[in-house]
């Protein structure tokens, strides 16, 4: 049996979690995402010619109920997809 198309004609998500940990408002923390989204964040914090560990600070400062069971990984992937959304809106 073949692989699965990815959404829309995309490249199918490799789907394997990458662990890291990153320091925010001094405490240590770490996050699981796929390597397409942690790519993306570098990007985004690139692009702002800001450190990765700010970029998600900031992310986690200004997320909506933070502590509320959203967890830090789905805010990311809210934020870039999000971004995107900007970018295609042009």
């Amino acid at each position: 049996m073949g692989a699965a198309p990815g959404y829309g004609g995309a490249a199918p998500i490799a789907g394997s979690l990458r662990k890291r940990s990153v320091t925010i408002a001094g405490h240590r923390t770490s996050i699981s995402l796929e390597p397409e989204f942690w790519a993306a964040l570098e990007a985004a914090a690139a692009a702002r010619g800001w450190s990765l560990a700010r970029l998600i600070g900031e992310i986690d400062r200004t997320r909506e109920q933070p502590r509320e069971g959203g967890s830090l990984s789905s805010a990311l992937r809210v934020f870039l997809l999000a971004e995107a959304r900007r970018k295609e809106e042009g």
